[in-house]
C-alpha cells in the first residue's frame, strides 16, 4: 500500500473504537515485548554489523529501556486511562468536573540511526498505551537493524495498526504531506523544523526530540577521577553519537591539565592503547559524517571501517568551527574559564542545550543550573537522567518541544478531555440573566 492508503486504512481502523478498549491495548503491549524478545538476537546483531555496537551496549542502550516503558505501561496502564475527578470550584456546584484521556487518533513516528531500536519503540509503546494507531518510519544509515525491525513490526501488527515504512527523505515529504493526529520526530533541529512547518498547516501536535551543543562544566570544587571517568564514558558510549552527549567541555583552569591527564587515562582503561580493536566502541554511522568529523581536526581515524578515536582536543576557541554545531562523534573540545559567570554567559547566550552537565558542590550546581536553562541536566553525572524514565526527557527551543517516557509518553500520545457533568435537579440563578444575587457571590468571585 501507498503512504494515502494506510493512513487511510488506518483511520477507518481507528474509527472502530478498538483501540479504546484499554485490554486491547495491554495485549498489543503484551505482543511488542513478545515480539522484542524473539527478535532481540537478529537486533543485536544487527545492531553490531551497523554500528559495530557491543551487545552489552547495545542491550543496554537500546533492549532495556523498550523493554522497561513496556513493563512499567503494563502495570500502570488501567490506573493512567481512568478518568480523574477534579475539585469543583463554587461557580459551578453542583457539577462535576473530570479530565478523560482519548487517544488523539493516529500517529506518526519518525525515528534516528543512533539509537534505532530504542527510539523507535520507546514512543510507540506510548501510542499504544495512549489508544493510537502508529505509522513507523526508520532511518536507512542502519539498514540492517531496519530490515529486522520492519520483518518483525510486520509479522507482529496488521498495518492497519502499526504500519512501518522505509526510506530517505524522499519518503518523510511523502509523509509529512498527510494529515496526522501527532507526529512524534527525533533527529536533528534542522530537520525538527521541517517537521513542525508541516506539522502547522493541519495544526497537528507534535513532540520533536532534537539535540544541540550540550555543556560540561567541570567545577575547581568537582571530584577530578569522578568526573573523569563519568565524562569519558559519556562522551564516548555509541562513539559519542549521542543526542545528549556532552558536546564541549568547560573546565576550571586550576584543574584543567589534571582532568585532561585523567580521562586520557580512562580512554585507555576503557578502550586499550589501540582503541581501533576495541569491541567496545562503536563505528561512525556513514562516509559522510566522517568527513564532517575529521574536517575539526587532524583525529586518528580510518575512513574504511568509519573509525574515530576518542580524541580531546585543547586550546579551543568559541569561533573554532567544532563550535559551530553539534559534534556527534567522539571528539571533545576543551575550553576553560576562571570565573563561572564566564560560563554562564556562554551558555545563555546561544541555543538551549538538550542537555547541561556540572561537576563540582552540588550546591554551586543547582545555584547554575537556576541561572540557564536546558530540556534536563545532571549534576555531577552525564547521560543518566534519561535513565531515570520517571522524568520526563525532551528538549526546550532549539533543543525539543515536549516530553516522553512512561506516564509522560501516554500523556504525549493522548487528548486530555475536560468533561463537566451537571445535575438536572439545579440552576445558580446567579448565571441567567438578570443574574439574580449576584452581587451576594461577587466576594466569592475575586
Amino acid at each position: 500500500m501507498n503512504i494515502p492508503e494506510i493512513v487511510n486504512c488506518q483511520r477507518t481502523f481507528f474509527a472502530t473504537g478498538a483501540t479504546r478498549d484499554v485490554n486491547f491495548r495491554l495485549e498489543q503491549l503484551r505482543k511488542l515485548r513478545s515480539a522484542l524478545e524473539r527478535y532481540e538476537p537478529q537486533l543485536l546483531d544487527a545492531l553490531w554489523q551497523d554500528l559495530h555496537k557491543s551487545e552489552r551496549e547495545a542491550f543496554l542502550t537500546e533492549m532495556s529501556i523498550v523493554y522497561g516503558e513496556i513493563n512499567y505501561a503494563l502495570k500502570h496502564l488501567k490506573k493512567w486511562v481512568k478518568r480523574k475527578r477534579v475539585a469543583p470550584e463554587l461557580k459551578v456546584l453542583p457539577s462535576r468536573s473530570y479530565i478523560q484521556y482519548e487517544p488523539l487518533g493516529v500517529s506518526l513516528i519518525i525515528a534516528p540511526w543512533n539509537y534505532p531500536v530504542n527510539l523507535l519503540f520507546a514512543p510507540l509503546v506510548g501510542a499504544i498505551s495512549a489508544g493510537c494507531t502508529a505509522v513507523l518510519k526508520s532511518s536507512p544509515y542502519t539498514p540492517t537493524v531496519d530490515a529486522v525491525m520492519r520483518e518483525m513490526v510486520e509479522a507482529t501488527f496488521s498495518s492497519e495498526y502499526i504500519a512501518y515504512t522505509q526510506g530517505g527523505r524522499d519518503k518523510n515529504r511523502e509523509l509529512l504531506a498527510e494529515r496526522w493526529d501527532m507526529i512524534f520526530y527525533t533527529g536533528s533541529p534542522a530537520v525538527g523544523r521541517v517537521v513542525m512547518q508541516a506539522a502547522t498547516k493541519n495544526l497537528t501536535p507534535c513532540v520533536l526530540e532534537l539535540g544541540g551543543k550540550s555543556p560540561c562544566i567541570v567545577d575547581k570544587s568537582a571530584d577530578i577521577d569522578v568526573a573523569a571517568r563519568r565524562i569519558v564514558w559519556g562522551k564516548c558510549i555509541n562513539a559519542g553519537q549521542t543526542c545528549i552527549a556532552p558536546d564541549y567541555l568547560f573546565v576550571h583552569c586550576s584543574i584543567k591539565e589534571q582532568l585532561l591527564d585523567r580521562m586520557r587515562y580512562y580512554i585507555t582503561k576503557s578502550f586499550g592503547d589501540n582503541p581501533e580493536k576495541s569491541d567496545y566502541l562503536c563505528r561512525i554511522v556513514s562516509d559522510k559524517a566522517m568527513v564532517r568529523l575529521t574536517s575539526y581536526a587532524d583525529v586518528p581515524h580510518d575512513l574504511s571501517t568509519r573509525y574515530i578515536a576518542p580524541t580531546i582536543l585543547d586550546n579551543i576557541s568559541p569561533d573554532d568551527p567544532i563550535m559551530q554545531e553539534e559534534i556527534f562523534g567522539p571528539i571533545l573540545p576543551v575550553m576553560q574559564f576562571d570565573d563561572i559567570s564566564e560560563v554562564e554567559q556562554y551558555v545563555n547566550s546561544h541555543e538551549k542545550p538538550l542537555a547541561f552537565y556540572y561537576f563540582g558542590r552540588e550546591k554551586d550546581g543547582w545555584d547554575l543550573i537556576n541561572r540557564t536553562t536546558s530540556g534536563g541536566a545532571c549534576i555531577n553525572d552525564v547521560l543518566m537522567h534519561i535513565s531515570n524514565s520517571n522524568l520526563p526527557f525532551g528538549g526546550v527551543g532549539n533543543s525539543g518541544i515536549g516530553k516522553y517516557h512512561r506516564y509522560e509518553s501516554f500523556l504525549a500520545f493522548s487528548n486530555r478531555r475536560a468533561v463537566l457533568a451537571t445535575p438536572i435537579w439545579f440552576d445558580l440563578p446567579v448565571k441567567f440573566p438578570p443574574f439574580k444575587g449576584l452581587d451576594l457571590f461577587k466576594g466569592f468571585l475575586k
